[in-house]
């Protein structure tokens, strides 16, 4: 019975496939739904929609798993269903140079010093994630709180938006107006354009970062930085011990994932902040070594590394990015902002 079941229903998703397609041919894209696609109805739609798959874009990058799961649907319909909205979308290889039209889409958000937006080839980018690990003290909240700042300083029509996922109870708003002030900006402005979240748990994390796409479509606000501060704390005191550790770097995986899809298909730029803990059989060198592993270090797009320097100044070094070269700056963090030396 089962079967049979299946084959019924894997025919009338066959049947209506080319249906469906002359239909699209004759509507524009904007104005595709979730039903238009074959054996997709008003629930099951409904059931996509509530969990964030609610674009043909969204159906055909997710997977048939995730499909199945939400929808209880066969996984033979699930896939059939992913990919007829990657040939309706005609999904494949384009060439380099409508890439590099593209990039010029892409945003630069100012630190504020000279030296740290050189090293970055201008400032931070929407688009990617980028992930500032350092020992305590070394300065990621403060560059989260400043980037708060500058990030507003974009000129748009729509007036720029921060997501704040607050982590370890560090987001202050009296170091907002601080930096509100020594920017230019007015404070009442600077705070009302910030959505702060506090997270309790690894779970309310994740929760936290999949809500950043319901303020966008249903709240239509241009979110144009996500901060994530800590990215790992949570990870690290959930999940103790050799036994745990697949688990951990799974969720993990999953996490950054969600976070770098946010960042491409919106524009947005992601900031992390990370731990670090100590190599202790390391004997030369800096035993300073970022938490996550290989996880983390493979879905960040840019990687620096904040030290203390001399005199009070902090140190960035850029250790990994695709465009970029390695190097370092160095710079003050004072009461308006970073200063260059």
């Amino acid at each position: 019975m089962v079967r049979r079941q299946v084959c019924v229903e894997d025919e009338m998703v066959e049947d209506t496939m080319e249906n469906t397609e002359e239909i699209l041919k004759k509507k524009p894209k904007q104005d595709w739904t979730l039903t238009d696609l074959p054996g997709v109805g008003a629930l099951t739609a409904e059931k996509l929609s509530l969990a964030g798959y609610d674009t043909f874009m969204s159906i055909a990058v997710t997977s048939p798993g995730e499909i199945v799961e939400l929808t209880g649907l066969t996984e033979a319909n699930a896939r059939k269903i992913i990919q007829f909205a990657r040939s309706a979308l005609d999904m494949g290889f384009e060439n380099a140079e409508d890439i590099l039209a593209k990039r010029q889409l892409v945003e630069k958000i100012s630190t504020g010093s000279k030296a740290f937006d050189d090293l970055m080839g201008g400032g931070i980018e929407t688009g990617a994630i980028t992930e500032i690990f350092s020992e305590f003290g070394g300065g990621k909240t403060q560059m989260a709180h400043i980037l708060s700042i500058m990030v507003q300083k974009i000129k748009e029509e729509k007036e720029p938006y921060v997501v704040f996922i607050d982590t370890e109870n560090t987001f202050r708003p009296e170091r907002i107006v601080q930096l509100a002030k020594g920017a230019g900006l007015d404070p009442n402005y600077a705070l009302k354009h910030i959505k702060v979240a506090r997270a309790y748990n690894s779970d309310h994390q994740m929760l936290l970062a999949e809500k950043v796409e319901e303020l966008i479509k249903k709240q239509n606000l241009n979110v144009k930085l996500v901060v994530v501060d800590s990215l790992t704390a949570h990870f690290r005191a959930e999940f103790i011990g050799r036994g745990t550790l697949a688990e951990r770097q799974q969720k993990l995986n999953k996490h950054m994932h969600l976070l770098l899809k946010l960042a491409d298909t919106y524009n947005l730029s992601v900031y992390v902040t990370n731990q670090v803990m100590a190599k202790p059989d390391q004997f030369f060198g800096d035993p300073t070594a970022a938490i996550g592993g290989h996880i983390v270090a493979h879905a960040s797009t840019f990687r620096i590394y904040l030290r203390k320097g001399k005199k009070g100044s902090r140190v960035a070094k850029l250790i990994d990015s695709p465009n970029l070269a390695e190097g370092e700056c160095s710079f003050y963090v004072t009461e308006e902002g970073l200063k260059d030396i």
